[in-house]
């Protein structure tokens, strides 16, 4: 496989796509106060210092899992879930100044390495922080799916509906992917129906009620980060996301 292959080709698309969300989310805090940093998030008991604090360690958590593509050497996303609490926590008080430097080099470091990842250690196997085992590709999709969304939970000027396109088209078909899979067979299932696209798709046995509304609407609320009060239909209760 040369470099110019399709599929290295992908890659690199992608890794662009994260540079340039990344530029987007770094334009937001730069604007922020000392002040901002310690008014609530819309994460439950997280100001935006802890989501700012999240986002840099999980940089170098990705960092983590690239070393191990590209080296073969088992190396833990993070070292433990209590270290992994801990370093946000320590984090999340920081001025903006330091908040800003952190986040800037923690997510150079991700996109420098990512940049000169030998094309075949692409393939090879890894598992995220659940155990799960992905390939060392998804790492991309990871870490643009946490600047994305994580964008929208500062609570500022950056919403749903401004999510590009195919970040909100994948989100929805993933996290509809992920409600199928956890669906329980036993309770009523439900039809989703983007309005903005011919995207439908049903979760769950048997379908009781459609749901509609746009590609950033529907996935927004799946992933549960919405109340659903921008859509139509019975919602049903979900389950926390995963």
């Amino acid at each position: 496989m040369t470099s110019d292959a399709p599929e290295f080709t992908e890659i690199h698309t992608q890794l662009d796509t994260v540079a340039t969300a990344t530029d987007r989310l770094l334009d937001t805090v730069t604007a922020l106060r000392d002040a901002g940093l310690v008014e609530p998030s819309l994460l439950p008991g997280w100001t935006r210092g802890h989501v700012l604090a999240h986002l840099s360690r999980n940089a170098d958590s990705l960092v983590n899992l690239l070393l191990w593509a590209r080296t073969g050497i088992e190396t833990p996303q993070y070292a433990s879930m209590y270290l992994r609490e801990a370093d946000i926590e320590a984090g999340a008080p920081r001025p903006l100044r330091d908040q800003l430097e952190d986040l800037r080099a923690s997510a150079d470091r991700w996109l420098d390495l990512a940049r000169v990842m030998p094309e075949e250690r692409w393939a090879t196997s890894v598992r995220n922080r659940q155990g799960v085992e992905i390939p060392a590709t998804r790492i991309l999709w990871m870490r643009l799916l946490e600047v994305e969304v994580h964008h929208v939970d500062l609570a500022l000027d950056y919403s749903p509906a401004d999510w590009p396109a195919a970040f909100a088209n994948r989100l929805l078909s993933e996290s509809v992917a992920d409600r199928i899979r956890t669906a329980d067979l036993d309770a009523p299932g439900y039809t989703v129906t983007a309005t903005d696209t011919d995207f439908t798709a049903t979760i769950g046995s048997a379908s009781t009620t459609t749901i509609s509304g746009t590609t950033a609407a529907l996935a927004t609320w799946l992933i549960g980060r919405s109340d659903g009060s921008d859509l139509t239909g019975e919602l049903p209760e979900l389950s926390a996301w995963k």
